[in-house]
């Protein structure tokens, strides 16, 4: 009990010197980071997820448990606000279609008037079909190869803490084998109907929609693109293409890290997020670097806006007319920046079912009920792997476990097949497919430090073995014996 206690005591005091050194060097910054992130992470959670402000103020928000930041939720007019001392104030509203948007730099009137133009109400789902073509989830009759019992022992995994001082955090398991549900778990309070945040699994969605406006010949990935702001004939960014923005290497000088002004200073100082991220200068030729950057992922959400062209209505209905609603995602809700344009790095909210779909629809190389969403050969652009990326591992908007061209078994989880990719997102959010197995995995959650608390590869093996232990037995052994060779070099 004494060794937990101190190692709890060490890592708060380390999150608190990292938030004293920032308070330090940018104290105002760091009180408007603050209520930004609480005010929005409460108003979405309670307005989209449905959760009571009392468990997401007890689970989900980050600063309230270091600072004096203190929320006034508002249930009647559906905002939060925020306030650090008295100073420092932020305000998270809600408006119906377009989740919550922090209002930074808009007044009420121009909240309003976007409200008026957002996106239409989904479609009922078909009846009486399994998901994910409808809603309906049979368990009770899998598969024959399925192994039910070992598929009970990978939802144990996910669900079970290790101790009472490692809590997973896991909240939803969706998987998904051969199109069908085989298997779906959800934590206390949440359910098959709660939506949850993706965070940057959000940027694989962002994907989806520059493969939409490919197919309808409005974008070339590339081609540079007319960002605004590097349109001068000597601003060497001018030249830096769609294709390189999707794939991290820009060049553009960009810190993604939990605690650097970048990413901070984007998603809750500034009204305008692609604007923020079009601003940073070239720290290298486009091209030659890789550096994860959320940043580059909300300039392509604005050149979809670009694209999209129109009215708001328009762009607000884009991705719901062409995306959600023909998969059947009816719970997604993809929120705004104060300016209007989507936060296509982080804020996506669905349902663990629909989050499925999703996956699925990459499986089945972008075709949904015989019709083509995504242009031929988009997967296969999307999961190949980024030149400049380390191990293989980044597409583009995609997590790869491709590894390294001249090592392959230097790859992000060197047990499992090489085919693997998965969307992946802030305190361990997963969708991951696996196509070699006809496999769908959706893990979502709150596991901080989720990289080293959460062991994505041992949870991927253990479904992976709970469809082909069985086959074995059918086989004489020999997909079992396939899948030892390929993951257990």
């Amino acid at each position: 009990m004494k060794r937990h206690y101190w190692k709890k005591t060490v890592e708060f005091a380390l999150v608190f010197t990292s938030l004293a050194l920032v308070t330090w060097t940018r104290p105002k910054h760091l009180g408007y980071v603050a209520t930004g992130y609480d005010a929005k992470v409460m108003c979405s959670s309670v307005s989209i997820s449905g959760r009571s402000p009392k468990e997401v103020q007890k689970n989900d928000l980050l600063y309230t448990r270091i600072m004096p930041v203190k929320l006034d939720v508002d249930m009647e007019n559906r905002e939060v606000r925020a306030t650090v001392s008295g100073s420092s104030a932020r305000r998270a509203v809600y408006r119906e279609g377009l989740g919550c948007t922090l209002a930074i730099g808009v007044s009420d009137d121009e909240l309003a008037t976007q409200a008026h133009a957002a996106p239409p109400a989904a479609p009922p789902l078909r009846e009486g079909l399994l998901c994910p073509e409808g809603n309906a989830v049979n368990l009770d009759e899998l598969p024959p190869e399925v192994n039910q019992d070992m598929l009970e022992q990978a939802l144990g995994f996910a669900f079970t803490n290790p101790s009472p001082f490692k809590k997973l955090g896991t909240r939803a398991v969706v998987v998904v084998y051969k199109g069908r549900i085989i298997a779906e778990r959800y934590a206390p309070g949440f359910s098959e109907n709660t939506p949850l945040v993706g965070w940057s699994m959000t940027k694989s969605v962002t994907n989806a929609l520059v493969g939409i406006l490919v197919q309808q010949g409005k974008l070339d990935v590339y081609a540079p693109e007319p960002v605004p702001e590097w349109q001068s004939p000597e601003d060497p960014r001018s030249e830096i293409t769609l294709d390189q923005l999707l794939r991290m290497c820009s060049g553009l000088k960009w810190a993604d890290h939990a605690l650097t002004t970048d990413i901070l200073n984007m998603m809750y100082l500034e009204p305008d997020t692609a604007a923020f991220a079009a601003s940073i200068p070239l720290a290298h030729p486009p091209g030659s670097k890789w550096s994860y950057s959320s940043g580059t992922t909300n300039i392509v959400s604005r050149i979809i806006r670009q694209a999209v062209g129109g009215s708001d209505a328009d762009y607000f209905a884009f991705p719901y007319r062409e995306l959600f609603h023909k998969l059947g995602m009816n719970s997604a809700v993809l929120e705004p920046d104060a300016s209007g344009t989507f936060v296509g790095s982080s804020y996506l909210y669905a349902t663990a079912r629909d989050w499925a779909r999703f996956g699925q629809l990459y499986l089945q190389d972008g075709v949904w009920n015989g019709e083509r969403i995504l242009p031929e050969g988009w997967v296969a652009y999307s999961v190949t792997p980024t030149l400049a990326a380390p191990q293989g591992g980044y597409g583009a908007q995609f997590w790869l476990n491709a590894g390294s061209p001249d090592d392959p078994d230097d790859r992000w989880m060197p047990k499992l097949p090489t085919d693997i990719y998965s969307t992946r997102g802030l305190d361990g959010q997963f969708v991951t497919v696996i196509p070699s197995h006809d496999l769908v995995v959706v893990r979502l959650g709150l596991t901080i430090n989720y990289m080293k608390r959460w062991d994505h590869q041992q949870f991927l093996r253990m479904i992976m073995e709970a469809v082909l232990f069985s086959s074995s037995e059918r086989t004489g052994g020999q997909e079992r014996e396939y899948f030892t060779a390929e993951t257990e070099k």
